[in-house]
Parts: structure tokens; C-alpha cells; sequence
């Protein structure tokens, strides 16, 4: 979805705010346009997801280290709290390597806390219907390096068949914001309406009211599916009546 939709749909449907995804959308690279958008519609930016997917690895930059600080500098000229950013790929040996030491360097210059997404493994081209490879050094799973802040994705936990909440209980309090999604197991980031697949999600969002969480809760599902702009909104809304249920909003 193109960001300026993003916009006019969260406010059209009470959203309490929007993630911003970097990819190939001019608008979601352009702080001064997504700016605008925040004001038109009353919606602001909490999140921002640094370009850090296959697809956007020349959004803004060429260089990982280059990309996650312009969404560092977003996330402060626009007042979101959060970064949102993958584990380096294998083949991306100097960032790798001098990730966390980034990472530390950019929350305490920059008062942006930057969340390490849990992954998950694919199967390779031409594998069996076993076979799965990981893309992520040295981990799909950011608890095996340990960082101040980490997000959870429902969607990649379903994925990588992975228990989500010993996920939650391994970040602990650096559990600083969450994907909410679902999945049916298959391994694809199928990114469903919550409730619709095989993930704890009513169970984790409950586990967080229950504990000292403070950090955001971001709906983040797959519509390019939808047969229709009305099913789009339909299942957007349904997403927040399901967050806001097991919230306690």
C-alpha cells in the first residue's frame, strides 16, 4: 500500500498512528512528504521500518550502515520513537560485523530505539519440502546476540516454526515493539489478519497488558490480496478491533 493510502485509511478507520515502511514508494522515502501527510490527516508516523528487506537494498542508499542511519534521522524529524530494522543478510560481512556496536552507537547519539525483528529461515531454490537455509548472520533469532530493544513479528515466528511466546519471554523488557500478525505455519511471511492462523496473538497481547510492555503494538498485514478497497478497509478494521479487544482498549 502506497503510503499516502496508509494515511487517509488509519485515519479513516481510528489507527492511533502508522509504521512507515522505506521501500520503492517515493512518499515513504521523502520526510518532508510524509510530513505533510501526518498533518493533512491527523495520523502521526510512531514507527519507521529502515529499508533493510532484499527488495530495498538501494532505497536511499546502497550502503546497510548509510540506511539505518537515514531512518534513525527520519524517525527523529518526524517523532517517532522506534526503528525498526532486520538482522544483517550473511553476505553483508562488514556490517555484520560492526552491527551491534551501530546499533549501540545510534540509540545513545541518536534517543531512537532501534528494534532487532526475530526472522525466519526459507527454503532454497531447488531444496525439498524440508529443506530451509537462513539468510540472517548469525541468526534469524536477535535474543541469540542480544540488543536493547528487539521487535517480535507474529508473522515470522509462524514462519520459522518458532514459539512466540518463549520468543517474548527471551527479549524480556527489551520487548519494545511488536508486529501483529498471523500465519499458518507454511514457510512464507504470509503476514495474515490476526486470529486467522496458528500464532498466540489474543495470548500475547494479554500477556503484555499483564506485564510492565510500553512499547507499540503495530498491525502489520498483508492487503495486496484483497478482491476490493472495502475488503481492504474490512480486514484493516478487523485488525484493530482485534488489537484494541485483547489490549483491554
Amino acid at each position: 500500500m502506497r503510503a499516502g493510502a496508509a494515511f487517509e485509511l488509519a485515519a479513516d478507520l481510528g489507527y492511533d498512528g502508522v509504521e512507515v515502511m522505506v521501500w520503492a514508494d517515493p512518499v515513504s522515502q521523502d520526510v518532508s512528504a510524509l510530513r505533510r501527510w501526518s498533518r493533512r490527516t491527523g495520523v502521526p508516523v510512531l514507527s519507521i521500518h529502515s529499508p533493510s528487506l532484499l527488495i530495498t537494498q538501494r532505497v536511499w542508499s546502497p550502503d546497510p550502515e548509510v540506511r539505518l542511519r537515514m531512518s534513525v534521522d527520519a524517525a527523529q524529524e518526524l517523532g517517532a520513537r522506534t526503528v525498526v530494522v532486520h538482522p544483517p543478510f550473511r553476505w553483508q560481512r562488514r556490517y555484520g560485523d560492526a552491527f551491534g556496536d551501530l546499533v549501540d552507537e545510534l540509540e545513545e547519539t541518536g534517543g531512537i530505539e532501534i528494534a532487532v525483528e526475530n526472522m525466519f529461515k526459507v527454503r532454497p531454490p531447488g531444496g525439498s519440502r524440508t529443506s530451509r537455509v537462513s539468510a540472517f548472520r548469525p541468526s534469524i533469532d536477535p535474543t541469540d546476540v542480544g540488543f536493547r530493544h528487539y521487535t517480535l513479528d507474529l508473522s515470522h515466528t509462524a514462519a520459522a516454526g518458532m514459539d512466540a511466546l518463549a520468543l517474548a519471554e527471551r527479549m524480556g523488557s527489551g520487548l519494545a515493539h511488536v508486529h501483529l500478525a498471523d500465519g499458518t505455519g507454511l514457510p512464507k511471511d504470509e503476514h495474515l489478519v490476526p486470529g486467522r492462523g496458528i500464532e498466540p496473538c489474543a495470548e500475547l497481547l494479554e500477556k503484555l497488558v499483564n506485564s510492565d510492555f510500553s512499547g507499540q503494538v503495530v498491525l502489520e498485514i498483508n492487503t495486496r490480496r484483497s478482491p476490493s478497497a472495502a475488503q481492504r478497509s474490512r480486514d484493516l478494521a478487523e485488525s484493530l478491533l482485534f488489537a484494541r479487544l485483547h489490549l483491554g482498549q
